[in-house]
């Protein structure tokens, strides 16, 4: 019996020293590239850590290419009118660099109701519509009408009502939609985060129902993929100037550069 006691006594002693994390999820947002995503796309994934602190406007205030770049890893959090809450992960973005640039729509820094967004304080978004129907969001940086489009999310938490918001947008089954389809482009993501026209000239550091938070462990150069931006023909030398960034081997981006990809593994 001593001994016995002796055991027991020694078990508790151990439970009561034994450290076991709690786990969180925030942490385990960046795999290493070509990593196995499907853990952080499912819809059972939750985030954790709902107090992370806000990305401020000194993370905002640095030059386009600048702020494009910092923004991969970053968290995009949205609060539905009903308190749920949408996260997905930065995964692909765009460079507009204002008057020089052909393709912003700032360019020959020319000022206007529907780019006045793009002109004001960094972190401010620059929402405009496309073909009458599909909405894009942008975020102004440090630089004269200079933003970053926001091309495509990883999403990580509110899988379901993002597919709610896409049918109801694509007016078609929900069902369809794959997690890799819901956010893999600009408009697309637009759809499953329910922005609209509304949320223009919104500012990401004061706003309730739209924010960024910090990203664990930002990727390396290596990780990064910086090739020529998309859907924008006769704009001259800029379209084939290196101002689209994506994460190397995610599969949530919406159109990878296997090209380029190549020339990086080499």
């Amino acid at each position: 019996m001593p001994r016995k006691r002796k055991l027991l006594a020694q078990l508790k002693t151990l439970q009561n020293s034994t450290s076991f994390p709690q786990i969180d999820a925030v942490e385990q947002l960046n795999t290493a590239p070509g990593a196995d995503a499907s853990p952080k796309s499912s819809k059972y994934f939750v985030i954790e850590k709902k107090n992370s602190p806000q990305l401020q406007e000194d993370f905002f205030n640095q030059p386009c290419v600048s702020l494009a770049k910092s923004f991969l890893g970053q968290i995009l959090v949205r609060k539905l009118p009903d308190g749920r809450e949408l996260w997905g992960r930065i995964v692909e973005t765009e460079a507009y660099l204002g008057g020089e640039d052909e393709a912003s729509h700032s360019r020959g820094g020319k000022q206007t109701q529907r780019n006045a967004a793009m002109f004001m304080k960094p972190g401010t978004l620059y929402v405009y519509q496309i073909y009458g129907i599909y909405f894009c969001m942008n975020v102004s940086s440090q630089g004269e009408g200079a933003a970053v489009l926001l091309r495509s999310l990883e999403p990580l938490q509110g899988l379901d009502a993002m597919r709610e918001l896409r049918g109801a947008a694509r007016k078609a089954p929900s069902r369809l939609l794959k997690d890799w389809q819901l956010c893999n482009g600009p408009s697309k993501l637009c759809q499953a985060f329910g922005i609209d026209k509304a949320f223009d000239q919104r500012d990401l550091t004061q706003d309730d129902a739209i924010w960024m938070v910090p990203g664990q462990d930002p990727p390396g150069e290596q990780d990064v993929v910086t090739t020529t931006r998309i859907g924008i023909g006769n704009t001259g030398e800029w379209a084939h100037k290196p101002l689209r960034f994506y994460l190397r081997g995610n599969r949530f981006v919406s159109v990878v550069d296997k090209k380029m990809e190549r020339e990086m593994a080499a």
